[in-house]
């Protein structure tokens, strides 16, 4: 059924990922009558072979306005998750005029003069860990091949087609400092945490976006890749955010 205002959207996977990663999503949005482009970013394409010391978080937020301006687009809602949550709220905020709302699905949010890895973890040897293991790894962030297998809303299947599809990461893109002009509270936002159980307290950060008067923040049950579990529901909840635009 085609949707009575179609809209654009740009799903940007997060980190390990390409656009593979949001096909049902995007399968289900075109259905109701949007365009959607899922990009990949730089260094995560299958058989990459570009030097990882080349590309920066910059490149990856220049990416998506570079497509924002070549495809000319105008009130784009963009989405991200996990890392491109980084990507997602840099690019909404340098395009105002080319974006219209920005979704987080479970994202980290950018803050000027703050990595990924800043808010990692609350544990600074566990940031410094990460950074370690990094350098490590030839400067790449190494895909967590055993990670979906701790996500309970996954299948067997699913599991698998994710860790078989992981690439590793470009390491400066989650040690880098995200620039922000604004802050990302002033965004016309929806952020969509996903949560085992309506119990759990929302992350402390996405909690103090519920007083903003730009920002929707809904729960999802679900693990971290609720594209993967859940494709129709986020999707149905990608569109319905489109609705709250301010422009």
């Amino acid at each position: 059924m085609a949707s009575l205002t179609a809209r654009t959207f740009v799903l940007i996977p997060g980190a390990w990922m390409g656009g593979w990663v949001w096909e049902e999503v995007a399968t289900h949005l075109r259905k109701q009558g949007h365009t959607v482009h899922t990009p990949t970013l730089a260094g995560l394409q299958a058989g990459n072979h570009l030097p990882s010391n080349s590309i920066r978080l910059a490149t990856h937020v220049d990416e998506i306005a570079d497509l924002l301006d070549a495809e000319d687009l105008r009130g784009a809602v963009l989405v991200g998750h996990s890392y491109s949550g980084l990507i997602a709220g840099q690019v909404a905020d340098r395009r105002p005029e080319r974006v219209s709302h920005t979704v987080f699905v479970e994202a980290f949010l950018p803050q000027d003069g703050r990595s990924l890895i800043d808010d990692w973890s609350d544990d600074s040897a566990a940031r410094e860990q990460e950074i370690a293991d990094i350098h490590a790894h030839g400067g790449t962030w190494a895909a967590p091949i055993a990670g979906p297998n701790t996500e309970a809303d996954l299948s067997a299947d699913q599991r698998a087609w994710l860790a078989s599809r992981f690439v590793d990461h470009p390491g400066q893109t989650v040690t880098d400092p995200a620039q922000m002009g604004r802050p990302v509270e002033t965004l016309s936002a929806t952020y969509i945490a996903s949560l085992p159980d309506d119990t759990e307290p929302l992350p402390r950060r996405v909690a103090t976006l519920q007083s903003e008067p730009s920002w929707t923040v809904e729960r999802i049950r679900a693990g971290h890749w609720p594209m993967v579990s859940y494709p129709a529901a986020i999707a149905a909840m990608i569109a319905a955010a489109a609705t709250r635009s301010s422009r």
